[in-house]
């Protein structure tokens, strides 16, 4: 008995060992070496200071900045363990919402959604991007179209010419993967700093 289970722990040592600390220290070193920048979380920083990741979208609020995908994230209730309270862009809580087409609850967000998008902008229809939420809650970007959408309102906002402002949309395009895979997109954290550079 004594000599089946002598292996059995040697191996299960062995392995975690090498799975658990050899195998995750050999990575971290080799994409530290090859990818500074993605292994460090694609950080950007303005003015020295780290303002977000090209990985991870943010609130922007203000009428003066690109606007991203509402995300349907949460965190814990400070005031009831047992709940949780809406977080746009929780990373350590990665997920959608779950609701399905015919729930009421998504129904009257996403008509609430549409119908100030309609006030900002009556010209063009709503692209789905800035009504619904993507599977993770945490894309950075949204659609070139749901980009060029805004461009009256923060030209306006910004007192700027909207040609201006959609010449930024389209130098802050990035194409599909490899001209195959994907879709077109805009890192709205990079093309909001943008503006505040045209500002500047």
């Amino acid at each position: 008995m004594l000599r089946q289970i002598r292996p059995a722990v040697v191996v299960l040592l062995a392995l975690t060992f090498i799975t658990g600390l050899v195998y995750p220290l050999a990575m971290t070193g080799i994409a530290q070496a090859i990818f500074p920048h993605q292994a460090q979380g694609s950080l950007i920083e303005r003015d020295g200071k780290v303002v977000g990741s090209e990985l991870i979208g943010q609130v922007f609020e203000s009428e003066k900045y690109f606007h991203g995908r509402p995300s349907a994230t949460t965190a814990p209730d400070p005031n009831d363990a047992t709940k949780t309270v809406p977080a746009p862009y929780n990373a350590a809580n990665s997920g959608g919402s779950n609701l399905g087409p015919s729930n009421k609850a998504l129904i009257d967000r996403v008509q609430g959604d549409m119908d100030k998008l309609k006030q900002e902008n009556s010209a063009a229809p709503v692209p789905a991007d800035l009504v619904t939420t993507s599977a993770s809650g945490l894309d950075p970007h949204i659609s070139p179209e749901a980009a060029l959408f805004q461009v009256p309102r923060i030209a306006k906002a910004r007192n700027v010419p909207e040609d201006r402002v959609r010449q930024l949309v389209a130098d802050h395009t990035e194409g599909r993967f490899l001209g195959l895979l994907g879709e077109p997109r805009v890192n709205v954290l990079l093309l909001n700093l943008a503006l505040d550079r045209l500002a500047g």
